[in-house]
């Protein structure tokens, strides 16, 4: 009995010795794994402040240097030529007729930039698809796509009011104009970057011009042709604002907006209908990089399947 008593303690101890030699083998791997996990954490705040974190210290310093200006260096009777940013938020932003004024104009403006940013892709794209199935016509063509991205827009606004009127048809070629060029040169250059190695395997297997274009070259292209979207898209805008400035007729746009309070020597609301537009050009920029980061790594990740 005594040998059977022993014999069961020392398998209580077994199991005591088990259950602390299990709790120190798995406690270090539990603890491993949290440090990992709390690494990870540790990464990604790390990784959103230095995101976050250098554009507000930034814009800290700009409206420092904004109020240093307004207060030391322009005199109380000039300065309406820079008012400080409190005022040009109570004024602009937080005074509903105001704002109101230049929400509507930046919808009209909005509108004229997209319908530009689609027929610019349209015909850019097009045209760069066509360039690189013919290096002939790419020799062709191409030289006078740099003749039109080169010609200044004051240049040819007589033609443009002469030939389409001085409404919203005629911003909307001023978009165009603006905006085509970096979708073209873009696509193109990511057409023909298709690997070489791959053209050979495609010509190996008898594959046409329009298979190897969907199959191979199209997708090849798209990091490059959605850089030229979000260059585009940016030009657009401008495109649409400037075709406010020029073409005074039909729906009142951002552009027409801001030439009437400059002349009106109305600055609250000049600078807050200029912040308005800057900011609507970061939006529209910041969605194609979106989109573009969507499509590009879905496909990039397809394409490693």
């Amino acid at each position: 009995m005594s040998d059977l008593r022993d014999n069961v303690a020392g398998t209580d101890d077994v199991h005591k010795m088990t259950e602390a030699e299990a709790a120190h083998e798995v406690l270090p791997g539990y603890a491993t794994t949290l440090g990992t996990m709390s690494g990870l954490h540790t990464t990604k705040r790390e990784s959103f402040w230095s995101i976050v974190l250098p554009p507000l210290v930034a814009g800290v310093i700009l409206l420092g240097i904004w109020y240093f200006v307004s207060y030391a260096i322009l005199s109380e009777s000039r300065r309406f030529l820079l008012k400080p940013p409190h005022e040009v938020a109570r004024v602009g932003f937080f005074t509903w007729d105001n704002l109101s004024e230049m929400l509507t104009a930046l919808w009209n403006t909005a509108q004229i930039a997209i319908i530009g940013l689609v027929i610019a892709t349209l015909i850019g794209l097009g045209l760069a698809i066509i360039m690189s199935q013919s290096k002939l016509l790419e020799r062709a063509i191409f030289p006078y796509m740099v003749i039109l991205q080169s010609m200044p827009i004051l240049a040819i606004v007589p033609l443009i009011g002469f030939w389409f009127g001085y409404d919203q048809t005629a911003r909307v070629v001023v978009c165009v104009l603006i905006a085509v060029f970096p979708i073209l040169v873009n696509s193109l250059f990511g057409l023909l970057s298709a690997d070489q190695g791959m053209h050979d395997l495609f010509t190996l297997h008898n594959a046409g011009r329009w298979t190897r274009l969907r199959k191979l070259m199209f997708p090849a292209a798209l990091p490059a042709i959605f850089t030229g979207l979000r260059i585009s898209a940016g030009l657009a805008v401008i495109g649409a604002i400037v075709g406010d400035f020029l073409f005074g007729q039909g729906e009142v746009g951002i552009g027409q907006v801001i030439k009437l309070y400059a002349a009106r020597l109305r600055g609250e609301e000049l600078l807050a209908a200029v912040l308005l537009a800057c900011m609507f050009g970061v939006v529209v920029f910041a969605a194609f990089g979106w989109i573009g980061n969507r499509v590009v790594g879905k496909w990039a990740t397809q394409a490693r399947a």
